[in-house]
């Protein structure tokens, strides 16, 4: 496990808001503000929801959100990850959703990075059947960016071009929250975790072990060694 802390919980979607708001009123308690990165993914709208519902006003009030990754496609089509933090619009202090329909999506991308904080409080992250994190496709270069680069763009993968925050930030940040559901993911979740081999290329092995901390589900978990549990 080597500081990664794995928990094993009958509602991994609940878990993990409360403990990406504890983390959160933390920050605020310390520094009087507090910044989140959230991911999509299938669960992706299921916690924007449960995080809606959870903390104190005075806590959000104090938060700032950024995406952890986004498909390139129009604003309010069903691909995009946006969708889901329309529930935080009202209790955030600012919700900075990437700029994904620019004409020079590229040059967005650079200029989102500028929006960044120096670093995280919390970053929220998932993992895909495959292996995949953030929009880190198996196999593909985006993670192999320069380490000055803190966002950019995927190369398409399950039919959309991504725009996603880099290893450098996301490993920066203070804390890393993992949500993992469904037994898709067990092969996946078992690799990383036990550090056993994995067909193909697994991506989520770019996330630092210290300080991260996942929730998942019994049939996420299956594959995980017992004492690793």
């Amino acid at each position: 496990m080597a500081g990664l802390a794995l928990h094993v919980v009958d509602d991994p979607v609940g878990a993990t808001g409360d403990a990406i708001v504890r983390r959160l009123a933390g920050a605020v308690r310390r520094t009087g503000a507090a910044t989140l990165a959230l991911s999509g993914g299938t669960t992706g709208g299921d916690l924007a929801t449960v995080l809606a519902g959870r903390g104190r006003d005075e806590d959000w009030a104090c938060t700032e959100i950024w995406q952890v990754d986004e498909r390139v496609a129009p604003d309010g089509h069903p691909d995009r990850n946006a969708n889901a933090l329309a529930v935080l619009d009202g209790r955030a202090g600012a919700v900075h959703r990437m700029p994904v329909t620019d004409d020079d999506v590229a040059a967005a991308a650079d200029r989102y990075a500028s929006t960044l904080p120096a670093r995280f409080d919390v970053v929220h992250l998932g993992i895909g059947p495959d292996g995949h994190t953030a929009s880190w496709p198996p196999d593909d270069p985006i993670v192999a960016t320069p380490p000055e680069r803190l966002v950019a763009l995927s190369q398409r993968y399950q039919g959309r071009v991504r725009m996603s925050l880099l290893p450098q930030p996301v490993n920066q940040a203070t804390s890393r929250v993992v949500l993992v559901t469904g037994d898709d993911k067990a092969a996946s979740l078992a690799a990383w975790v036990d550090g056993r081999p994995f067909p193909g290329d697994l991506p989520v092995r770019h996330v630092h072990r210290s300080g991260t901390v996942v929730y998942a589900d019994a049939a996420a978990a299956a594959l995980v060694r017992t004492a690793a549990r």
